[in-house]
């Protein structure tokens, strides 16, 4: 009589082994860049930034009054003109003041102060740079416009 042999069907000892080897060896070397959001941040503070301040060119416009925009290292912060000088808050759409700060690490250059018109023209073509982050963040004198 023949005997018919049943086939295995599961997995060998060896290649349970080596897929956990493999899975080790994954998750020494991309696990850290999941926990590391730095990068996260640095990207989202430029998108802020950016945003913040297409809003103060588009706010000089609406309202037909200068507005003022002030770069530290770490905050940015909008005013409006009250009369002839920018003395009024420009509060930001998402908050309830005016000032953007930037997540501890993350530094803006350079540290200076420009303002948009009532025709939404910058005072002064500005480039902007963010730590962390290769691109600049651009604000065009002759027409406003904001870019990356």
């Amino acid at each position: 009589m023949l005997r018919k042999f049943k086939q295995s069907t599961g997995f060998t000892t060896i290649e349970l082994v080596m897929v956990i080897v493999i899975l080790g060896i994954l998750s020494v070397t991309i696990a850290p860049t999941f926990f590391d959001n730095a990068v996260f941040q640095t990207r989202g503070f430029s998108d802020q930034l950016l945003a913040t301040l297409r809003y103060a060119q588009k706010s000089a416009i609406a309202q037909h009054r200068l507005v003022c925009v002030d770069l530290t290292a770490t905050t940015v912060t909008l005013s409006i003109s009250g009369n002839t000088t920018c003395n009024l808050a420009l509060n930001l759409p998402d908050r309830a003041d005016n000032t953007l700060t930037a997540p501890s690490g993350i530094t803006i250059n350079p540290a200076t102060a420009f303002n948009f018109d009532a025709l939404g023209r910058a005072s002064s073509a500005v480039t902007i740079s963010i730590s962390g982050i290769s691109h600049a963040i651009i604000v065009e004198a002759e027409t406003g416009y904001v870019h990356q």
